[in-house]
C-alpha cells in the first residue's frame, strides 16, 4: 500500500510545486523506492487540450492519449515514469463525472453536494493504483484559499483521516518575500499560509520555503516555531541556474530526509545520485555552444513550448554544448523575407500549433532552411509546413495548403496537401472523426507505432526501423502527394504500420532536414535525451563549425 505525500502551495506563491514534486520523486527513486506522481488541478476545464497555450502553457500528452497539465512533463523528465490518464484530474472532470452519475441514477435521487459526492469522487481518483508503488506524490494545483481548490483540500483532509496514522503527510511550499528597502526576508506570509491550511483541518509536516536570498537560521527556527513544524522539516529552496540542479539542491537541504523522517522510515537507504551528478556536470561544463531558432506563434510565453525547450537542453547535454534558444515570431515575416531574421542561427526548429496565423512565416522558415542547408526539425505543424513549402516551391503546386486553414476561413483557397484526418487505426480497431466533432479529446492522441525506411537519415538517428511516439493532431499530410514529392527529393521515410499515414519526411539532398508528425519532445529526459533532439543539436554543432 502506497504512502501518500500531498504537496500544496502557499498564499503568496505556488510557483515551483511541480518542480519540487518532480525533484522529490527523483530523490525517493534514488533511495530505491518506487514512485508515481499526480496532479489535481482546480480549473473547471474538463480537458486541458481545449485551453489556449497563452493561458495554460503546453498540453502534455501521455502514451494512453490523455491531454494533461505541463507539470506531468516535469514528473516524467525527472523520474522516467511514464504518466497515465489517471495521473491528472481537474475540477471540471470531477464535476462532469458526478453529474453523469447523477443523470444515470447512481445516487438514487439523493441531493448532490460537494461533500460527500465531489470529495468522494476525488478520493476514488486518489486510490487508483495505490498498490503499485511505495510512494504516491499528489500535487494540488493553485494556492491554499482559492475557492476552486477547496473541494480538493477537503478531499485530501478526509483521505488522510481515513488512512492509518503515518500513511499520509503534507508538504507545503511557500515564498519568503525579500524587502530590499529594509534588507530582510518576511516570514509572515508563510505563517498566514500555514494558518489558512490549519483552518481547513490540514497541518503541514514539511515546509519548503522558496527564497532568492539565503534564509538566516533564526528565521528558519522562527518559521518552525510559529508553524508548529520541526526545524529539520523546514527546507530552504533557493533559485537555481537550471531546474536539473533541483534533486541535488533539495537533497543538500534535507528534503528527502525530512519526508522519510515524517514517515518514520529509519534507517533509510542512502541515495544513489551519480546520474544527477553527471547531469549537473554536463549542464555546467559545456565544451561549446550553438544558437537555435524556434519559429512559432506562441513565442511570448515560453511555457507554450516547454517540452521542446527542455528537449533541446537535453540534446545539448548529450553533445556537451550549451544550447542558446531564441524565440522568433513567425508572424514577423509572414509577408516579408525570412532571411534577415534567420541568418546566423545554427539550426531552425518549427514546432506544432493550431490555426492559420503565422503559418506563412513558418513555411518561409522551412524554405530558408532547405535552401541554405541549415539543420531543420519540424514537429507536427512544422512538418506540415515543410511539406507545403516543398509542394509550392519544388513540386509546382502553387496553391498547396492545409484544409485546416480553409475550415478556419470558411472558404476554399488551397489545394489540401494536408487534410482533416477522418479515420485511422488504433490498436485493433478503427477510429473515426468528423470536422464538426467537439474539439476536446477528438484528435489522434497518444502513442502510435511507425515504420522507418532502411538507410534513411531518421533510421540512422533512431538506430532502428520501428519506433513508438506520441501524437496530438487532427490534420495529416495526404499520402496521394507522396509520389510527386518524393520525385523532387522529399522522402516519406516514416509511415504508420498500415502504410496510410505519413509520420516522417526528410530531404535526401540536405545535411539534416527532418519533419515529424508526432511530438518527440514529450519523451526526452536529461539522463536519456531523445535521439531526434540529440541528432538535431549534433547537426547544429557541425553547422556552427562551417559558419
Amino acid at each position: 500500500m502506497a504512502r501518500y505525500i500531498f504537496i500544496t502551495g502557499g498564499v503568496v506563491s505556488s510557483l515551483g510545486k511541480g518542480l519540487a514534486s518532480a525533484a522529490l520523486g527523483a530523490l525517493l527513486q534514488a533511495r530505491g523506492f518506487s514512485v508515481r506522481l499526480r496532479k489535481l488541478d482546480p480549473y473547471l476545464n474538463v480537458d486541458p487540450g481545449t485551453m489556449s497555450p497563452f493561458e495554460h502553457g503546453e498540453v502534455f500528452v501521455t502514451d494512453d492519449g490523455a491531454e494533461t497539465d505541463l507539470d506531468l512533463g516535469h514528473y516524467e523528465r525527472f523520474t522516467g515514469v511514464h504518466a497515465r490518464n489517471t495521473d491528472s484530474v481537474s475540477s471540471g472532470r470531477i464535476y462532469s463525472t458526478v453529474l453523469e452519475k447523477e443523470r444515470r441514477g447512481d445516487y438514487l435521487g439523493k441531493t448532490i453536494q460537494v461533500v460527500p459526492h465531489v470529495t468522494n469522487e476525488i478520493k476514488d481518483f486518489l486510490h487508483i493504483g495505490d498498490d503499485e508503488v511505495d510512494f504516491m506524490l499528489c500535487e494540488i494545483g493553485g494556492t491554499v484559499g482559492d475557492i476552486e481548490g477547496l473541494p480538493f483540500f477537503e478531499a485530501i483532509r478526509q483521505f488522510a483521516h481515513d488512512k492509518p496514522r503515518g500513511q499520509c503527510i503534507f508538504v507545503h511550499l511557500t515564498l519568503l518575500p525579500y524587502l530590499a528597502a529594509s534588507g530582510e526576508l518576511k516570514t509572515k506570509p508563510t505563517q498566514h499560509s500555514v494558518k489558512e491550511l490549519q483552518s481547513i483541518g490540514i497541518a503541514p509536516d514539511v515546509l519548503v520555503c522558496r527564497s532568492e536570498h539565503p534564509i538566516p537560521e533564526r528565521e528558519l527556527e522562527k518559521i518552525a516555531l510559529f508553524c508548529n513544524v520541526r526545524r529539520n522539516c523546514v527546507v530552504p529552496a533557493y533559485d537555481l541556474k537550471s531546474i536539473y540542479e533541483a534533486p541535488l539542491a533539495y537533497h543538500a537541504q534535507g528534503l528527502d530526509q525530512a519526508v522519510l523522517d515524517a514517515f518514520d522510515i529509519s534507517p533509510a537507504p542512502a541515495p544513489k545520485l551519480d546520474m544527477w551528478h553527471d547531469v549537473y556536470d554536463r549542464i555546467h561544463n559545456p565544451e561549446g555552444n550553438v544558437k537555435i531558432a524556434i519559429v512559432g506563434k506562441y513565442t511570448q510565453l515560453g511555457d507554450a513550448y516547454k517540452s521542446i525547450a527542455e528537449a533541446l537542453t537535453h540534446g545539448g547535454m548529450a553533445n556537451r554544448v550549451k544550447v542558446k534558444i531564441e524565440w522568433v515570431d513567425a508572424e514577423i515575416f509572414d509577408k516579408g523575407d525570412a532571411a534577415p531574421y534567420l541568418e546566423g542561427y545554427h539550426a531552425i526548429l518549427v514546432p506544432g500549433g493550431f490555426g492559420e496565423r503565422g503559418t506563412e512565416g513558418k513555411i518561409k522558415a522551412a524554405q530558408f532552411a532547405r535552401e541554405q542547408k541549415v539543420p531543420y526539425l519540424g514537429i507536427c505543424l512544422g512538418m506540415q509546413m515543410a511539406v507545403i513549402e516543398a509542394a509550392r516551391n519544388v513540386a509546382g503546386l502553387d496553391k498547396a495548403g492545409s484544409e485546416e486553414f480553409d475550415h478556419e476561413s470558411g472558404k476554399k483557397r488551397f489545394e489540401p496537401v494536408v487534410y482533416h484526418l477522418k479515420e485511422w487505426v488504433k490498436g485493433n480497431h478503427s477510429v473515426t472523426r468528423k470536422t464538426d466533432d467537439d474539439k476536446g479529446g477528438t484528435m489522434r492522441l497518444g502513442a502510435y507505432n511507425a515504420t522507418l525506411t532502411e538507410g534513411s537519415k531518421v533510421a540512422e538517428v533512431y538506430g532502428s526501423t520501428n519506433i513508438e511516439e506520441r501524437h496530438r493532431h487532427r490534420y495529416e499530410v495526404d499520402i496521394k502527394y507522396r509520389e510527386k514529392l518524393e520525385a523532387c527529393g522529399l522522402a516519406f521515410s516514416g509511415m504508420s504500420p498500415d502504410g496510410k499515414l505519413p509520420e516522417i519526411v526528410e530531404w535526401t539532398n540536405h545535411p539534416w532536414f527532418i519533419g515529424v508528425q508526432f511530438h518527440p519532445e514529450l519523451k526526452s529526459k536529461p539522463f536519456a535525451p531523445h535521439p531526434l533532439f540529440e541528432g538535431f543539436v549534433k547537426a547544429a554543432v557541425e553547422n556552427s563549425r562551417l559558419v
